[in-house]
């Protein structure tokens, strides 16, 4: 009979006799979950016990093992009572994965490396000394301290010179020999397998009692699961988005996949492991924050300020006011990537009411050197409803747009998105957060079909006439959007008018085309016209406002001063 038990971490429920047999438990790890902020990892071992009590001891854990979340599980062919659980830290052998036969040729490499440089050097003495007889004296040369004989010269000329010609030939091998030496030590200490972690390790030891009946038939066996949680590990979603934008004949579709990109720094390799990727994060916290008090005051003037000082925070509160109206500048596209035809296993969704957690087929190996692994988690078609949208304010361009529901059971993550449209890249967005039964809306670039032009028609500025009296200025803009398909398409409009925040400065909408859309996204002075346009049809909307304020007080338009030319 195989009896089942569990174990809590930390919490002893029995004793440790100090005769308890210590076994060391060779372990795998068989699953693993990912979250977004750490992993849950899961260790299997194969343990036969005597009777009586047993010290299980599992070596090299991870450091990033939190002790706290340490879980046992097993079960034996007999009675099995799991006790005490602890973990211990290990100092990390520094010579550990290194390769003793690269070592020993890198040994060998560096001691024949020593013996050129002597050689080098003994060679180079030689050939400095025979520069030194060249340039003596003749008169120094012969035994009796006379001037050499001029028929001699010759023969002292050939030894010189042949001397130095091996001198200079030996100082060359020897030159080659030391950089090809060299060349082998930069490759062998490249190959060199460093260590992948040199922080601590972890041992983990279980106290376990066999039933002492168990004497008469042998020992117990018996399989025990350890499950832990470990810091270093995260994934973080991907998407890739494919319109086809279709044709006449041809509706237009979406494919859209889902991606987890999965990094570890733990110190231990996950090979062919279960693995499942989770939407739980553990390190936001577990409850909702306490909101506290708010409290309102009165803002003391701030003494001493003169002119300059004043016209400086204003240079500044305009500074920072154009700063927040500007324009995102778009983000630089990267080179497309290669093209790999190849059917990718999905992963199974299981889905929950507060999580959703992809199980991913087969098995993965992820390593613990932090380098990222790419999965795939799901893939759909989608009908998407294509759209055109222009902000003519700011940028003339057009731009195309594709919507879709989010039909599955697990929400669309933050993350980036990389987009192709009709089998060509045109960037890389970012979605926000979709839960299931919402819309995702996804820009695929630059839609050259759809000319817009907006120019402003009238602007008139009244000067006051006398002292207390008001300014006035008045603006119109016409926007001509037309539409160049060959088929009907709904394009969408948005511009604004100014908003004031004092009511000393009044604006009223003069001359506006009915906009569909009086408020959108719940900001102020910001409206859309969103129309079904035919093939070849053109469409005018025009925009105006009427703006009064004090005289003797200076008004600024997003961070532009009125009166100033707008660059």
């Amino acid at each position: 009979m195989r009896v089942t038990v569990a174990c809590i971490a930390l919490v002893a429920g029995l004793p440790v006799p100090v005769f308890a047999a210590e076994i060391e438990a060779p372990s795998r790890i068989v699953a693993v979950t990912v979250f977004p902020d750490g992993a849950a990892v899961t260790r299997s071992m194969d343990v036969m016990l005597p009777p009586g009590a047993s010290t299980i001891v599992l070596r090299g854990l991870a450091a990033a093992v939190d002790p706290a979340s340490i879980r046992v599980q097993g079960e034996g062919t007999g009675r099995l009572l799991l006790g005490a659980v602890e973990t211990r830290a290990v100092p990390a052998d520094p010579r550990a994965g290194l390769d003793p036969v690269l070592d020993g040729r890198i040994e060998v490499v560096k001691a024949e490396r020593e013996e050129i440089a002597g050689r080098l050097e003994a060679a180079e003495a030689k050939k400095a000394a025979i520069l030194r007889f060249s340039q003596v004296g003749p008169e120094k040369l012969s035994p009796e301290a006379k001037p050499l004989d001029v028929d001699r010269w010759p023969a002292v000329w050939d030894a010189v010179g042949d001397g130095l010609a091996k001198a200079n030939e030996a100082l060359r091998d020897l030159r080659t020999r030391a950089r090809r030496l060299d060349a082998d030590l930069a490759a062998l200490e490249r190959t060199r397998q460093r260590p992948a972690s040199q922080g601590p390790r972890r041992d983990l030891v279980i106290a376990v009692e066999t039933d002492g009946a168990a004497a008469s038939t042998g020992p117990v066996t018996g399989r025990l699961t350890v499950t832990y949680r470990v810091s270093g590990a995260g994934w973080q979603p991907l998407y890739d988005a494919r319109l086809d934008t279709g044709a006449r004949d041809r509706k237009p579709t979406l494919a859209f996949e889902r991606r987890a990109q999965i990094t570890q720094r733990t110190g231990e390799d996950w090979g062919n492991v279960a693995l499942t990727v989770s939407t739980v994060r553990a390190a936001r916290g577990t409850a909702a924050p306490e909101v506290q008090p708010m409290l309102v005051t009165f803002l003391e003037p701030l003494a001493g300020l003169n002119d300059q000082r004043r016209d400086e925070m204003m240079r500044n509160k305009v500074a920072e006011s154009v700063a927040r109206m500007a324009p995102a500048a778009a983000p630089p596209a990267p080179a497309a990537p290669a093209k790999v035809v190849a059917a990718e296993q999905e992963a199974v969704l299981e889905s929950g009411a507060f999580q959703a957690a992809f199980r991913v087929a087969g098995t993965a190996t992820v390593p613990g050197d932090g380098t990222p692994k790419a999965l795939l988690l799901g893939s759909r078609k989608a009908d998407p409803s294509l759209s055109v949208r222009v902000a003519p304010a700011l940028d003339e361009t057009a731009y195309l747009d594709a919507a879709f529901i989010n039909e599955e059971d697990a929400p669309v993550l933050p993350g980036a998105v990389t987009l192709h449209r009709d089998g060509t890249y045109v960037g890389r967005g970012r979605l926000g957060l979709v839960a299931p039964g919402d819309k995702v809306e996804l820009g695929f670039g630059a839609d050259d079909k759809v000319k817009v032009v907006r120019v402003p028609v009238r602007r008139r500025e009244n000067e006051p006439s006398w002292i207390g009296s008001t300014k006035t200025e008045l603006r119109e803009f016409k926007t001509t959007v037309k539409s160049l398909h060959d088929a009907g398409l709904r394009i969408t409009v948005t511009d604004q008018i100014p908003v004031s925040e004092n009511s000393a400065i009044t604006i009223e909408a003069t001359g506006v085309t009915p906009p569909t859309e009086k408020v959108v996204a719940d900001k102020r002075g910001v409206m859309a016209w969103a129309w079904d346009y035919q093939p070849g049809e053109q469409k005018e909307i025009r925009l105006g406002w009427r703006m009064k304020w004090p005289a003797d007080r200076e008004v600024v338009i997003q961070g532009q001063p009125l009166g100033q030319p707008r660059r």
